[in-house]
C-alpha cells in the first residue's frame, strides 16, 4: 500500500512511486527566493557577481555579503538561505585550511566542492545521531584558479555538482542563464566578462543596479616558478563598479 502525498513529503529520504524525493525539490525551490548571482569562467580567470539585495533600508549595505572567500585561490556565492549558506562555506573554508596544513599545496576547487556536497548529503544519513534534519535550502557556484587552470562548479540542494563554463542561479536565474548561453564565449577576457555579468544583472534584477547593490570578485590566473597555475582573489571596488555600469 502506497503512502500518502503528505507523507511521503514528511520523509526527507523517502522516496515517491515517481522516483521524487519532495524535501529535496522544495530545498531547490527555496533556493528561486534567493537573490541572483553568476559566474563566468574566462581565458584569464573566472569571476563572480552577486546581486545585493537590501529588504530594509535600515540595514547597512556593506554588511551584506554575498561572495565569501575560501581561500586565496577560492571564492563562493550562493542564493537561499543565508544561515544554511554560512554552514557550508566555514566546511568549505576549514576544508582548505586543513588540506594546506597537512599537503603544503593548496587544494583544487573541485575537492573543495565535493567536500561540501558530501556535507549537503548528510540530511539522508541513517545514524540517528545525525544532525541534519533537512535538505540545505541554497544553491552556490564556487569559482577559483587551481593547477588545472580557471573553475566554476555549482552546487544544488541534493548535493549534485557540476562543472561549468557560466552559471546563473537565484530569482531571476531562468533569464540571466538565458543570456549565458547567447552571449558566452571561450575567448572571454576578465574585462568582458565582468561587464557581460553586470549587463545581465541589469537586466534581470527589479532595483536599478549601482555599486551598492552588487558585489564582483575577480580571481586572476597567474602562473608560479614551477610553471603552475594559481589564483589571486580581488573584489572589485565601488569605482570600478560604477564605471563599468555608467558604460552599459
Amino acid at each position: 500500500m502506497f503512502l500518502t502525498r503528505s507523507e511521503y513529503d514528511r520523509g526527507v529520504n523517502t522516496f515517491s512511486p515517481e522516483g521524487r524525493l519532495f524535501q529535496v525539490e522544495y530545498a531547490i525551490e527555496a533556493v528561486k527566493l534567493g537573490s541572483t548571482s553568476i559566474g563566468i569562467k574566462t581565458s584569464e580567470g573566472v569571476l563572480l557577481a552577486a546581486e545585493k539585495r537590501s529588504t530594509s533600508k535600515l540595514m547597512v549595505n556593506d554588511a551584506i555579503e554575498k561572495i565569501s572567500k575560501v581561500d586565496q585561490h577560492i571564492a563562493v556565492t550562493f542564493a537561499g538561505l543565508i544561515a544554511d549558506s554560512r554552514t557550508l562555506v566555514e566546511r568549505a573554508q576549514v576544508e582548505a585550511q586543513n588540506f594546506w596544513f597537512c599537503y603544503n599545496r593548496k587544494i583544487r576547487i573541485e575537492d573543495v566542492t565535493q567536500s561540501v556536497a558530501n556535507l549537503a548529503l548528510q540530511f539522508g544519513d541513517d545514524d540517528v545521531k545525525a544532525s541534519m534534519s533537512r535538505p540545505f535550502g541554497v544553491a552556490m557556484l564556487f569559482a577559483g584558479v587551481d593547477q588545472e587552470g580557471p573553475k566554476l562548479f555549482h552546487l544544488d540542494p541534493s548535493g549534485t555538482f557540476i562543472d561549468c563554463k557560466a552559471k546563473s542561479i537565484g530569482a531571476a536565474s531562468d533569464g540571466a542563464e538565458q543570456n549565458l548561453k547567447e552571449q558566452y564565449h571561450d575567448a572571454l577576457t576578465i574585462k568582458e566578462g565582468l561587464k557581460m555579468a553586470l549587463a545581465i544583472l541589469k537586466q534581470v534584477m527589479e532595483e536599478k543596479l549601482n555599486s551598492a547593490n552588487v558585489e564582483v570578485v575577480v580571481i586572476k590566473k597567474g602562473t608560479d616558478a614551477n610553471g603552475r597555475a594559481f589564483g589571486d582573489f580581488q573584489r572589485v571596488s565601488n569605482d570600478e563598479l560604477e564605471q563599468v555600469i555608467t558604460s552599459l
